[in-house]
């Protein structure tokens, strides 16, 4: 299991091993193709000069800071997004607190006191229409002119296109998984989307019906599809295991319960209480459903185990990030 990149706050001193490199800016929620352009172009220019790859990335989301009252489902919360960006090859991720006053940063005090005082970038690769400080003064423009004065290189990427020649983004993604379209959503990530969590006690009705589950509540604005999901299971060990997943308020044994992601565990009998494990989601089998009984239920929960065991048992990897995540 890929460990995190080094994460820092973004207000404390950066260890001088990781200054001086190539920065890859934005918020790379999902880090998804799109993002992967950006990502790949700031690891190539890195490797061209001999110097380290950080990325600098804001959190919480802007959209939480501007609009609080919003639902944002966040594809990769930092720890995951850092597993992510890690995986790809950077050395360090700076997680800049965006909060009111650094939103109205001017243009200039960005460039000047991040990328050059606090990183010391030697070069910086971005998307084509990302803006910064106050009032969006700082663009593409800007930050090339800026690069001059300061004197590191700046390289624009393009919005990267899937093979139907649409633009790949995080709210396309965040609308697939809440239709349960996971098929073109993994696509489009370049990877598994997964989930990683606490597992935590339920209600322990799965040991009943001879199905244990283990179980995680994600953020609360997840806007993951309720249903089962045929899933690969990462415990904080590094082993994998196949299974099967509900997500959802259990509707047959709870009213209005709050939404948890229980799995069952193929060939699995032991304890995960308190780990923190990922859980990477290969295909969505069916929506969530009321049963009249808890011997229906278990039917179903037999024949989901068939389906998913069938086709987990012929899965291959997206990529080579994908590789490194879910097999």
């Amino acid at each position: 299991m890929p460990d995190a990149s080094i994460r820092l706050d973004g207000t404390a001193p950066v260890d001088a091993r990781l200054r001086g490199g190539v920065v890859a800016i934005g918020n790379f929620d999902g880090v998804h193709r799109g993002h992967q352009a950006v990502l790949g172009r700031a690891l190539d220019e890195a490797r061209a000069r001999n110097v380290g790859a950080m990325v600098l990335t804001f959190e919480p989301h802007p959209r939480k800071l501007f609009r609080p009252d919003v639902p944002h489902f966040v594809l990769t919360p930092p720890p995951m997004r850092a597993v992510l960006l890690h995986a790809l090859g950077f050395d360090g991720v700076v997680e800049r607190p965006f909060t009111r006053a650094f939103a109205n940063l001017p243009a200039e005090v960005f460039v000047s006191e991040i990328l050059q005082e606090t990183l010391g970038a030697c070069h910086v690769v971005t998307g084509f229409n990302f803006h910064f400080g106050k009032d969006r003064q700082g663009g593409p423009a800007f930050l090339m002119e800026s690069g001059e004065r300061h004197g590191f290189g700046v390289t624009l990427v393009d919005a990267f296109r899937d093979e139907g020649a649409h633009v790949v983004s995080s709210s396309r993604i965040r609308e697939l998984l809440a239709q349960g379209e996971l098929v073109e959503a993994n696509g489009l990530l370049g990877c598994r989307f997964t989930v990683e969590g606490e597992v935590i006690k339920g209600r322990q009705l799965g040991r009943t019906l001879n199905y244990p589950t283990a179980n995680m509540a994600l953020d609360a604005d997840c806007a993951l599809r309720y249903g089962v999901y045929a899933v690969r299971f990462r415990r904080a060990d590094g082993s994998l295991h196949d299974g099967v997943a509900s997500f959802g308020r259990r509707p047959t044994v709870t009213v209005d319960g709050a939404p948890l992601l229980e799995t069952f565990l193929f060939d699995f009998d032991d304890d995960l209480y308190g780990e923190t494990c990922r859980c990477s989601l290969f295909a969505f089998l069916r929506p969530e459903q009321k049963f009249d009984d808890l011997e229906a239920l278990q039917i179903q929960m037999r024949r989901d185990e068939a389906e998913a065991r069938a086709l987990l048992a012929h899965v291959a990897p997206l990529s080579d990030l994908d590789r490194l995540i879910a097999f």
